[in-house]
């Protein structure tokens, strides 16, 4: 069995948590308090970042990116990445969309501000932050609407990585209750969608201690 170190709202963990259930593979996961900085996870990634994950057969490997190609590569079927160079090559930069300007412009905003702050002692939310998340996510759920409009999913007829990436960071901001859904009814169908498939089921069970979400989380119909 694979075990995975990982924090209840990081949407990189929550990206290799899903990935690895639509591989149908086993995994155990353990939440990681990086802020402890315990001694025994520096051996395994000294950055003291999650998520980190122990493969069944021995290697340690580190980072969402690093640990769905690897998986991608071992264990192909369904393919998660497209099954051409041109599929793969617009489900890489979407994932990287997500990643990186997602991240940067709204996760950040909203999760370090609202929830990691707290956990970590940083003080108050920087309340211009987090207006900032919120107006930045109009422009990504409006993005997430037009490839729909001519894809059936992000990257194209099949499901992908794409698809993972960018519902691993808005199942982090809808934790938070922070998604205007009702300003954006092509991208929550094609979020009820990945709402409904199996390999979600566990991150809609997420709870993290003294922080509950809001009734619709897990609500398939929202």
């Amino acid at each position: 069995m694979h075990r995975l170190y990982h924090l209840w709202l990081s949407p990189f963990c929550r990206k290799v948590r899903v990935a690895m259930a639509e591989k149908k593979l086993d995994l155990e996961p353990r939440i990681e308090k990086i802020w402890d900085r315990r001694e025994a996870f520096l051996a395994l990634n000294p950055m003291g970042k999650v998520p980190v994950l122990e493969t069944a057969d021995g290697p340690v490997l580190c980072d969402s990116s690093v640990i769905t190609e690897y998986i991608e590569e071992v264990y192909p079927e369904p393919p998660l990445l497209g099954r051409d160079p041109t599929g793969r090559a617009e489900t890489r930069r979407l994932i990287i969309w997500f990643d990186e300007k997602f991240n940067a412009e709204v996760t950040q905003h909203l999760v370090y501000e609202k929830i990691m702050k707290r956990l970590l002692s940083l003080g108050e939310p920087n309340s211009a932050a987090i207006r900032a998340g919120h107006s930045n996510i109009h422009i990504h759920l409006d993005y997430i609407g037009w490839l729909i409009d001519s894809r059936k999913w992000l990257a194209g007829e099949e499901f992908s990585l794409a698809d993972i990436a960018a519902a691993a960071h808005i199942s982090c901001i809808d934790y938070l209750g922070d998604v205007p859904w009702d300003d954006h009814p092509r991208a929550k169908d094609w979020y009820a969608r990945i709402k409904s498939r199996p390999s979600f089921r566990d991150i809609l069970g997420d709870h993290i201690p003294g922080y509950p979400p809001p009734r619709h989380y897990a609500d398939l119909d929202f």
